[in-house]
């Protein structure tokens, strides 16, 4: 599944919040959209989704636009984690997981054994599978977030799209979530607020400030103290990572 995006660019009223983005996101890749609170990645990604309908530009899936898929044909190839996630009613873990299944399913068609199966397999991937019936609104921030991931990989999509998907969570389940994730084998976009677990899972990284992208790269490449400096107004110094092409950032203190 590849992801294109061309020249998108999104605004509310005279507030041009995303200004001619471009992004290109091949087969199996992960890619991890870094940047500053308020730069426009939560906004792209809701272009991406279809909760926000860009002023210009095109989205693609597969070389087919977004506009020319139905919201059912868009749900069967790109699943969604955004950063938000609530619910107006108290359902359980069991009901969340399986409305994953609901593009694959003709209008009221029922919850089959095999859907069961998809979505039990899904819970226990990410350590839920023993809270299936607990309410969701009882759950912990961090539980509904891996809930929410449950969700996503029962929906069986080639494509992945994640918002901030570690928020909330402790660092073993951050780890957890972005190994399965990569372990997932299919293509990825996040957004990713810890630069240092987006140089161990990214295969590349688009930096976007201001609503502008304004550097692509992988890890290595692109974040260097002077980057990072300009980026997020911090001074670092740069080490080996756990993994041959990834680099660990040690933050130091703010640009004065």
């Amino acid at each position: 599944m590849n992801l294109q995006v061309k020249q998108v660019a999104f605004g509310i009223g005279q507030t041009q919040i995303l200004q001619g983005i471009d992004l290109d996101v091949q087969n199996r890749e992960i890619v991890g959209l870094i940047g500053p609170n308020g730069s426009g990645k939560s906004t792209l990604l809701k272009c991406i989704y279809r909760i926000l309908n860009p002023n210009a530009g095109q989205i693609m899936l597969n070389g087919r636009g977004l506009d020319e898929l139905s919201f059912r044909e868009s749900a069967l190839q790109m699943a969604v984690v955004a950063q938000h996630n609530q619910y107006q009613f108290d359902f359980s873990v069991m009901d969340i997981v399986l409305m994953g299944r609901m593009p694959h399913k003709k209008l009221l068609e029922g919850d089959t054994p095999e859907d069961y199966t998809i979505a039990r397999r899904a819970l226990a991937q990410v350590g839920m599978d023993h809270m299936e019936t607990r309410n969701f609104l009882s759950l912990s921030g961090g539980e509904q977030q891996r809930v929410i991931l449950a969700r996503a990989l029962t929906q069986e999509s080639p494509c992945l799209i994640l918002d901030e998907p570690t928020n909330h969570l402790d660092i073993k389940y951050q780890l957890e979530m972005l190994e399965i994730v990569r372990d997932a084998g299919v293509t990825v976009l996040m957004a990713v607020h810890d630069l240092n677990l987006a140089s161990q899972f990214c295969h590349c990284l688009v930096a976007i400030e201001k609503g502008r992208v304004v550097g692509t790269g992988t890890p290595k490449e692109l974040l260097t103290p002077e980057f990072i400096q300009n980026l997020y107004g911090v001074h670092s110094r740069i080490v080996e990572g756990p993994t041959e092409d990834s680099i660990h950032i040690i933050f130091t203190e703010t640009v004065k």
